[in-house]
């Protein structure tokens, strides 16, 4: 396809189909709309937000907003089709810097809290859609968990193959543990208005995670 792509998203009861235009990815205003939108949706809560905010916020008429978007839904799709993507990208780039597992563990969980702190209001805005479980950005939200969840199991794994963790783990459960406290603590950040330094939580956390809260090794010990 010459000038338009498209992207595959869930609504109502049906998959549909939209377009992007290739070339808008590299126009100047297309990522000023989306980083306008994106604080807009922070602000105001998706379905508050109107096109018009959004265009106001970028500082272009309305009608330029459709040059780029079919709507502001195809916004929203397009705000986790690409921008929430190069985020998570990222994550793996920062695991594969380091050798062991616990090194990437941490990497993992630093780049996590990094980029979240540094961008706070995507950070609202793609954990209230998560939360929400906004059907349009269903599959894009589903494809960015397994890319991490894929990521955990492999250091998991590696750590197991280097004796740094146990092998009886059960992986998924360590999967749903490790993301759901990374979650958490995000969440705290956000409701706390970044008063604290998001990033701090690196040591803590993956000490939870590689220690427990146990005085023993295993439930049961006695």
């Amino acid at each position: 396809m010459n000038e338009h792509s498209f992207i595959i998203y869930y609504y109502g009861n049906s998959f549909r189909r939209c377009a992007i235009r290739t070339k808008a990815k590299t126009n100047e205003k297309y990522h000023r709309i989306l980083e306008a939108a994106i604080k807009v949706f922070a602000d105001q809560g998706f379905f508050q937000s109107t096109i018009s905010m959004v265009a106001g916020e970028a500082g272009v008429a309305d009608g330029t907003i459709y040059l780029y978007f079919k709507n502001k839904d195809d916004i929203l799709v397009q705000i986790f089709s690409y921008k929430a993507k190069q985020v998570f990208n990222r994550f793996r780039e920062e695991v594969d810097k380091a050798k062991t597992a616990i090194d990437k563990l941490r990497n993992l969980v630093f780049r996590h809290l990094q980029e979240f702190q540094r961008d706070r209001d995507m950070a609202v805005v793609y954990q209230a859609e998560t939360h929400q479980k906004n059907r349009l950005v269903e599959g894009q939200i589903k494809e960015m968990s397994k890319m991490y969840m894929d990521i955990v199991s492999e250091i998991v794994e590696q750590g197991q193959e280097e004796g740094s963790m146990r092998r009886d783990l059960y992986i998924s459960l360590v999967k749903r543990f490790i993301l759901g406290s990374v979650d958490e603590v995000i969440n705290t950040w956000l409701h706390s208005e970044g008063k604290y330094d998001l990033v701090s939580m690196v040591d803590p956390l993956v000490d939870l995670f590689i220690r427990g809260i146990g005085a023993h090794n295993r439930v049961g010990n006695s």
